[in-house]
């Protein structure tokens, strides 16, 4: 891979799930009026977020990243936008409070609207089309015009997601994220819960180191930590053209950032060592991750690490494994160990979603809340015993009440998924069964010390 980096260099490598452009000079114009378009982030947000993130490293802080698989044009709204973040802030209340440090939090928002397909065709009925690549590169509906790969459906992309980050601003500084709101949601969610008994004892806890704060006059009046947030936006750095437009030079240090995000991260399909992905991320001093599967040799682990963060700063990088369930014991150890011996200041987070998915018999793709738990509780164990710091977990939600994954204080079963099974790609967490999971992840953490 060569030492000279550009906004373009990647094009001199391979880059995997990419679309087929039809017009190349249509692209190059959306490629063109992108770069002229304001950064949807600044530099210096992405640095603090490399801060907290350094923190971590350290066993300081701990990392919930969580949101849609994909973002829809369709279903942009402020209301869905508002659920979204309820349920991160309630998950980021439940965590603090189990795991006793800050809780950084970190939206799959405001830019994830392209996804990586095991197949570039998909095939129905005998017709044959082009893959749903996400909402920034084609439209879902099964027709030759509509699975055409459109170049102008990026700009759409950073439209909505300038929309959605100024709403995110406005409901992170203007009171929605005040600490004693966000508990009665939790109170609200115990009560209704099948597993209110279970969960009670950890939110009467909350209620009343509340209680003992107000008593000491600390409140939202007079403290604004308790009523504003540090939140952060991310997404899969897929799309070549999109990520490289919005690259820009920042004018306090000269070093380059990707501003249609605070952090970004390749995902299993495309961490090739030699790939367009590594070489475009390795320029950029946004916060990275790569997601690593099964498949994943320790060599390639230590090449990813060198490659992405060759002077090892605390923060840069974080590896987010997707083992499943089945296979996080075999895999995650030697990795770990490897990486020990390297040295590498690593934020290791655990995506228990994507390796945990399986179809039904009537044609659903799921997955299992007991799965999901069961390499999650594996995560923090084999963390423990390698004498590891787990940092963080990563989480495909929604604040709507979906039938997408079985399981939870709900009790969905595979029969239930025909009900609201509405997302456009893989399915997600609903916000019952994802404060279900914050729950029982900060029960497991109290005990495990």
């Amino acid at each position: 891979m060569s030492e000279s980096w550009t906004q373009d260099s990647w094009k001199k490598y391979p880059a995997q799930q990419q679309p087929e452009w039809p017009d190349p000079k249509e692209l190059d114009l959306a490629c063109q009026r992108l770069a002229s378009y304001p950064p949807l982030v600044f530099a210096g947000e992405a640095r603090s977020l490399m801060d907290r993130l350094a923190q971590v490293t350290r066993g300081e802080a701990f990392l919930l990243q969580g949101g849609d698989c994909a973002e829809s044009f369709n279903e942009f709204t402020a209301n869905a936008i508002r659920d979204k973040l309820k349920v991160l802030l309630q998950m980021a209340v439940i965590l603090t409070h189990g795991l006793g440090k800050p809780i950084i939090k970190v939206g799959r928002i405001a830019g994830q609207f392209a996804k990586p397909r095991s197949s570039p065709m998909e095939t129905k009925d005998g017709v044959s089309l082009p893959s749903f690549r996400g909402e920034s590169v084609n439209d879902s509906s099964f027709s030759q015009e509509a699975r055409q790969p459109d170049p102008t459906r990026m700009e759409r992309a950073y439209f909505q997601s300038a929309s959605t980050l100024n709403l995110l601003r406005a409901f992170t500084s203007g009171g929605f994220a005040d600490l004693k709101k966000v508990h009665t949601w939790n109170q609200d969610f115990v009560a209704a819960s099948l597993q209110g008994q279970r969960y009670s004892k950890l939110a009467d806890q909350l209620s009343e180191n509340l209680r003992f704060m107000e008593v000491l006059g600390i409140n939202s009046a007079n403290t604004p930590i308790l009523r504003e947030i540090e939140y952060y936006t991310s997404h899969e750095a897929l799309i070549m053209e999109y990520e490289s437009a919005l690259t820009r030079k920042d004018s306090l240090t000269g070093d380059y950032y990707d501003c249609s995000a605070h952090m970004l991260w390749i995902g299993d399909r495309t961490r090739q060592v030699n790939g367009a992905h590594v070489e475009f991320l390795r320029g950029v001093k946004n916060p990275v991750g790569v997601k690593i599967g099964p498949d994943i040799s320790v060599e390639d682990v230590l090449t990813l690490c060198s490659r992405l963060n060759p002077e090892n700063i605390p923060g840069r990088l974080t590896l987010i494994g997707r083992f499943g369930h089945a296979r996080i014991s075999d895999c995650l150890p030697r990795i770990i160990k490897a990486c020990q011996a390297e040295g590498f200041a690593i934020v290791w987070s655990c995506d228990p979603m994507h390796g945990n998915t399986y179809g039904t018999p009537s044609g659903y793709k799921t997955r299992s809340i007991k799965h999901i738990l069961s390499e999650l509780t594996q995560f923090f164990a084999i963390h423990k015993a390698e004498g590891s710091r787990p940092g963080g977990v990563h989480f495909e939600l929604t604040g709507g009440n979906v039938t997408e994954c079985v399981g939870g204080s709900q009790e969905v079963l595979e029969e239930h998924l025909e009900h609201r099974y509405h997302t456009t790609c893989d399915p997600r967490l609903n916000a019952a069964q994802s404060l279900d999971v914050a729950f029982l992840v900060a029960e497991t953490l109290r005990q495990m010390g």
